[in-house]
């Protein structure tokens, strides 16, 4: 008999703990990852009721997926244009997490060096009219460096990326060429190259193909051990992407109410050019009450216990002015 109260109370207490946990799912950038599971799984040891499910399949598939519903926050690192945010079913508010950078990546034979890139050798490579690594061009960029007559394999997203949208917004703002035909977006028609599905793919294409040249979010570059180069910025500055060059970028922009802003191209010393904000796109109503505290609970945790996370994986921290007026801003969601 005692036995049998023993494993009633024993179900019971399992019930209860079943229906305390609230689960919440998102997706979309592969940009943020290494941060965003680095944040679920802390944010999980600290309130072991909530569990966050986030899945990393780009920017243009968590808009979507936000946008119809299908899951309780989404990501993205391009920001909404006006028309996607009139097509979503709820009122979505863009909350910046992080910056980051995106990087020229290659796998050279022969060499392993820090590269120098302009932004017109960028944009004539991935346009198709630069396919050579002993190009003048390259040599231009790099006085003194000898490079392989080797092919150029262009690699780029296959999937819409936000990833794609902050390397071509770059590229756009750089090059007259590219601007006039190809242009900006998390989906583009790649004039050249072979396309890969997130960061992850095109590191692993990048690795696994010699002669390769391709973009990805630095901490990929890191983690992989994929050499990635310098690039010129606005004040005619070489510069490699680290967590100072990338803040600088933030430094002088200007941050609009809804931070939907790039900082790709920022003027000043010491930027790296191809920065940007990552966003978590928030609904402004959950039909699940508990799901919206359980959200609004942890955007709280991510600007005020998250941000110390950042800098181990290669990304930069809010600004503290921003970091407070995303606080108040999450105030208003609730």
């Amino acid at each position: 008999m005692m036995k049998r109260i023993a494993f009633l109370v024993l179900m019971c207490a399992l019930s209860i703990a079943a229906s305390a946990q609230t689960k919440l799912n998102g997706a979309g950038a592969t940009f943020p990852y290494p941060i965003y599971s680095k944040w679920f799984a802390e944010y999980n040891k600290q309130h072991p009721e909530v569990e966050i499910n986030y899945q990393s399949i780009g920017s243009g598939g968590g808009i979507r997926q936000v946008s119809d519903g299908t899951v309780d926050f989404g990501a993205s690192d391009g920001p909404m244009s006006d028309e996607q945010l009139k097509a979503s079913k709820s009122k979505l508010t863009h909350i910046p997490t992080v910056l980051g950078a995106v990087v020229p990546a290659y796998n050279i034979p022969g060499f392993s060096g820090t590269l120098n890139f302009s932004g017109d050798t960028l944009a004539n490579i991935f346009i198709g009219k630069i396919t050579s690594w002993n190009d003048a061009s390259i040599a231009k960029d790099n006085p003194g460096v000898k490079l392989p007559n080797v092919p150029i394999i262009v690699v780029h997203r296959s999937d819409g990326s936000g990833t794609t949208y902050v390397w071509t917004d770059y590229l756009t703002k750089v090059s007259g060429d590219w601007s006039g035909s190809v242009g900006k977006g998390s989906s583009v028609k790649w004039p050249a190259g072979l396309g890969a599905k997130g960061n992850e793919g095109v590191a692993g294409m990048i690795r696994q193909m010699d002669g390769a040249l391709g973009y990805i979010e630095l901490i990929y570059a890191e983690q992989n051990k994929i050499p990635y180069g310098n690039v010129k910025n606005a004040a005619g500055e070489y510069v490699k992407a680290s967590l100072s060059s990338v803040t600088a970028a933030a430094a002088t922009a200007k941050i609009p109410n809804d931070y939907r802003v790039s900082i790709t191209n920022a003027p000043g010393k010491g930027v790296y050019p191809i920065s940007s904000f990552t966003w978590l796109l928030i609904p402004a109503k959950n039909a699940d009450a508990a799901k919206q505290k359980a959200l609004i609970d942890f955007l709280n945790w991510m600007v005020e216990k998250g941000q110390s996370m950042t800098e181990a994986l290669s990304y930069a921290p809010l600004p503290k002015e921003v970091a407070t007026r995303v606080l108040a801003t999450i105030k208003q969601i609730q």
